[in-house]
């Protein structure tokens, strides 16, 4: 077997929590969201958050969530094409607090800074720059 990349990372989030989902990734992180319209109608049970071509996390939407806690989830790592620096000022910039920052966790790129964002269901993110 070959893997040549993550195509898609599942996530459950609160039946009630697509407009807040919307804000962080969208609004806040500037990522687009699609699939809204398929979910909306009922034609899907998910929506999408685009990270880059080739990769979406879903976000699945329901009653059964039960929000990340203690060792069942840690975080998602997204690879950011910024100096931790910048990404710092513009993490500030739209409001995101920061939880942690790493001088070089190892990533499937190597050693390089992170930070950590939580997005509003307790998902942690990684925001790791490209490896030095």
């Amino acid at each position: 077997m070959e893997v040549t990349s993550i195509d898609h990372v599942n996530l459950r989030i609160p039946d009630d929590g697509s407009d807040d989902a919307v804000d962080f990734y969208r609004n806040r992180l500037g990522f687009d969201i699609e699939g809204m319209e398929r979910y909306r109608s009922g034609d899907q049970s998910f929506f999408d958050v685009r990270l880059a071509p080739a990769h979406v996390i879903h976000l699945w939407p329901t009653a059964e969530f039960e929000p990340p806690s203690g060792d069942n989830f840690n975080h998602v790592a997204l690879l950011v094409d910024v100096d931790v620096e910048s990404l710092k000022e513009q993490l500030a910039d739209i409001g995101v607090s920061i939880d942690m920052e790493l001088d070089a966790p190892l990533g499937a790129t190597g050693r390089a800074p992170a930070v950590y964002v939580t997005d509003p269901f307790g998902y942690q993110i990684e925001l790791k720059t490209a490896a030095e």
